[in-house]
């Protein structure tokens, strides 16, 4: 399945992406505008996850809006879930480990895409 070198490798195609470290955890960015970046679980993510939390690399990415994120949490919990910080937020969380790289490009794409088109 999916690596972190999948991810830098991905991302760092696109057009316009710096890659970097902002307290420990690594980031990508467009026209520095968020897009992709590893996102352990807090504390907070934790408690209100339970038993259900999961372990391994996690990585968070935008979503073009909230029907979109919807649509990836119905199309395979195995993968994609959220937490309550995420509420209301146009962003999936992703077990890196689970989701095949095919995928996983899919998703960044679509990410860049959400965040480097002009308003």
């Amino acid at each position: 399945m999916a690596t972190w070198n999948d991810v830098r490798r991905i991302a760092t195609s696109m057009p316009d992406v710096t890659e970097g470290v902002r307290e420990g955890v690594v980031d990508w960015r467009v026209k520095d505008k968020l897009f992709v970046w590893e996102r352990p679980l807090r504390k907070t993510d934790l408690a209100a996850m339970g038993s259900s939390a999961p372990s391994g690399p996690i990585l968070a990415a935008r979503v073009p809006d909230l029907g979109a994120k919807e649509a990836l949490l119905a199309s395979d919990e195995s993968v994609y879930f959220t937490t309550p910080h995420f509420n209301g937020y146009p962003a999936i969380l992703v077990r890196l480990e689970h989701i095949g790289v095919g995928e996983l490009e899919e998703l960044i794409v679509e990410a860049w895409h959400a965040r480097a088109r002009r308003r």
